[in-house]
């Protein structure tokens, strides 16, 4: 394993370090403008104006990549977000702060997407599932370490803004000095939703759901934990422990996933976060139970995209995987663009109490579908069932180490129908068995045959 890393160590350590400035940043600026005085709805706008440039930037950023070369792509990127880090502090303005977070959201997509389709051109395809998962693991881990920067002064100085964007800087010197070869940006597969629907209606509303809770969560926690009373180190612990929970909880759950009937995993995890955000609204006054519920909420939402993926997958032929999986990633960008802004409305309707309802009720409507679904029809697998790989939503380029791609297959589909487009990477062939000492593993396979959800059970 080591040897599959070290040649890969500076993006790791790029995308790490860029995490720790971007992380801190999203909940500096939600402190921030919550002392500021902007109201909870404009503070739920000014988190949709976030994820909505996120999910512009999956449009923008290749072509501006293939146009521009990986290294010097990285850089605009990491110039632009950092200018925009250090705009928030300069000029505090709610209108001025929603462009800055557009202009943000489509910068770290930039920079996803250049550090991901390296990762995926420089690893042999054998080994991609393990550099996944160590990818994974250094996501988590430096969005919940940034979380305890918080501590290094208030959010009303300049000195967290500050440490941001030096983060980000920081993260262009390891990858603007790599020697390896520019990579090919595959054409972006068209989201197909229509397809999504009819092949896995569950995934569908997944995606929905999963992206109009994270989004808040994102968004607004910080201002929760400020409206009940919590010093920045108070909050920088609840978010770190919502993480940590999805961290931990991911890899039980899709072994759970894996082992039968993938709507009622995605059921039992909507229903458990649910749950969970429904007791930090009604008890959250009392010590440690927001500690306690958002870690068992992290645990249950974190785990429903990779889910939704995987449930997609069981019940689409080879050719439809990426543009279908585009199309889940289109969806929960939807999501999670307005997910903010109606948490934000109820906050300033009801009070702090409207965030952790707001993340426990939009999973209501997907718990009682697939709970009925799971009643009513059986799960029909199109191919050979997909295994459950944990994952967090970044940018379209990551499918490729994620999902079994056949060009020449796609190639077809494009032939014959003017809804596909053929993607421009090399085969990607299924991903090996991880090590069991990494905490998100990967899967051992994703490639499709014959099954069913009984079939995958006694398996």
């Amino acid at each position: 394993m080591i040897p599959t890393l070290v040649p890969i160590g500076a993006l790791l350590c790029g995308i790490g370090l860029l995490l720790l400035g971007s992380g801190l940043l999203n909940t500096v600026v939600a402190l921030r403008g919550s002392l500021e005085g902007f109201s909870d709805t404009t503070l739920g706008l000014i988190g949709s104006t976030y994820f909505l440039g996120f999910f512009l930037g999956t449009f923008v950023a290749p072509p501006l990549i293939r146009r521009m070369g990986h290294i010097r792509a990285f850089a605009f990127f990491g110039a632009t977000v950092a200018a925009c880090i250090l705009l928030h502090a300069v000029v505090v303005n709610a209108w001025f702060w929603m462009g800055l977070r557009v202009l943000t959201g489509m910068g770290l997509v930039g920079f996803y997407a250049v550090i991901e389709s390296w990762l995926n051109d420089q690893t042999a395809p054998e080994r991609r599932g393990q550099v996944f998962a160590v990818y994974m693991v250094v996501n988590l881990a430096a969005l919940a370490g940034a979380q305890q920067l918080l501590r290094l002064d208030t959010p009303m100085n300049f000195t967290l803004f500050a440490v941001a964007a030096i983060f980000v800087c920081v993260s262009l010197l390891p990858v603007t000095m790599t020697r390896f070869p520019q990579p090919q940006i595959a054409t972006r597969a068209r989201p197909r939703l229509g397809m999504i629907w009819r092949a896995a209606p569950a995934a569908f509303v997944g995606a929905l759901s999963s992206g109009l809770s994270m989004g808040a969560f994102w968004s607004l926690t910080p201002v929760y934990g400020e409206r009940i009373g919590l010093d920045a180190a108070g909050i920088g612990l609840l978010m770190t422990a919502t993480i940590v929970g999805g961290a931990l909880l991911q890899w039980p759950m899709g072994r759970f996933s894996d082992a039968g009937d993938r709507r009622l995993a995605l059921g039992v995890a909507a229903g458990g976060a649910s749950v969970a955000g429904v007791v930090v609204a009604l008890w959250g006054h009392l010590p440690h139970v927001p500690l306690a519920g958002l870690f068992l909420y992290g645990g249950m939402a974190f785990a429903i995209y990779p889910i939704v993926v995987a449930h997609l997958v069981d019940h689409l032929r080879h050719d439809q995987i990426l543009s279908g999986n585009t199309g889940v990633l289109f969806l929960h960008g939807l999501g999670a663009a307005a997910g903010p802004s109606i948490a934000g409305a109820l906050m300033g309707w009801i009070g702090a109490l409207a965030l952790p309802l707001h993340l426990g009720l939009a999973f209501v409507p997907l718990a009682l579908f697939c709970i009925l679904l799971f009643r009513r029809t059986r799960d029909e697998i199109v191919d050979e069932p997909a295994h459950f790989t944990p994952m967090m939503r970044t940018s379209a380029t990551v499918l490729e180490m994620v999902s079994p791609d056949a060009p020449e297959v796609e190639s077809k589909a494009a032939d014959d129908s003017p809804a596909a487009v053929t993607p421009s990477t090399e085969p990607a062939p299924p991903p090996g068995e991880a090590d069991p000492e990494v905490l998100l593993r990967p899967p051992p396979s994703s490639s499709p045959t014959t099954g069913t959800a009984e079939s995958r059970a006694a398996g």
